[in-house]
């Protein structure tokens, strides 16, 4: 009796082992927002069994080796994302936020009331990042860097009139410059869901993974895990 419950156990353990996978996920680097997904994300594919491993890259690469398939899928992005890439899946459940901010000098006499005043002035954003390209888009005076921090740095010379990023990135970013005579709107011109995204291929794990969010929302342990997260990565910057 005692050999069979050993070997049962055996088999349960043998079977579990080969469903557990290790995926390989993106996030956008010098990001916070994605800084705080990558402590976050780790803990739905454990519910489920399966650990990942997520590599940092400048936003455009992170698309691009997950469309072509190099890559299981990217951390966090905004719902417009998987309609510019069919080869992805996006989980139905958001699982954070971020908000669409502008920054400028207080002297600069910038007035934006609505997105559409943007198109008036000179603009940087970090390159490769939905929420920011999408809100330019089309827009005359557009410059691209590769880090929050370097836009703010050109905004301070004077190089451009306003930049853009989430809001509580950019202030890090002021922060960790000393900069004083840099400001935000009052309010922020958009506020967006953050989705997870896996590839095509793994199209077994959106209904398993989304399961995992709404469940650790209904249960307050996503909130907790969130504000953890937030804490040590502000802490870090």
């Amino acid at each position: 009796m005692k050999g069979r419950l050993i070997l049962s156990i055996l088999l349960i353990l043998s079977t579990w082992d080969s469903l557990a996978k290790e995926y390989h996920f993106v996030s956008i680097e010098n990001l916070i927002e994605q800084e705080v997904g990558r402590k976050v994300l780790p803990h739905f594919y454990k519910k489920l069994g399966h650990s990942i491993t997520i590599t940092p890259l400048p936003g455009k690469r992170a698309s691009t080796t997950v469309s072509v398939g190099e890559k299981d899928g990217e951390i966090m992005r905004i719902f417009t994302y998987g309609m510019e890439h069919p080869n992805t899946l996006r989980i139905p459940t958001p699982y954070y936020s971020l908000q669409t901010m502008a920054f400028y000098k207080k002297s600069s006499g910038v007035v934006i009331n609505r997105k559409e005043d943007l198109q008036h002035y000179k603009l940087v954003k970090v390159r490769g990042v939905k929420h920011t390209n999408n809100i330019t888009q089309g827009m005359p005076f557009v410059h691209d860097v590769d880090s929050t921090v370097a836009m703010m740095d050109l905004l301070e010379l004077g190089r451009v009139q306003v930049a853009l990023t989430n809001t509580i990135d950019g202030l890090l970013a002021i922060k960790a410059r000393g900069y004083t005579d840099i400001i935000i709107l009052s309010e922020p011109l958009d506020e967006l869901s953050l989705y997870h995204y896996v590839h095509q291929e793994h199209s077994q794990l959106v209904d398993e993974v989304d399961s995992v969010i709404k469940q650790m929302k209904l249960n307050g342990e996503l909130e907790k895990i969130i504000k953890q997260a937030e804490k040590e990565v502000f802490s870090a910057n």
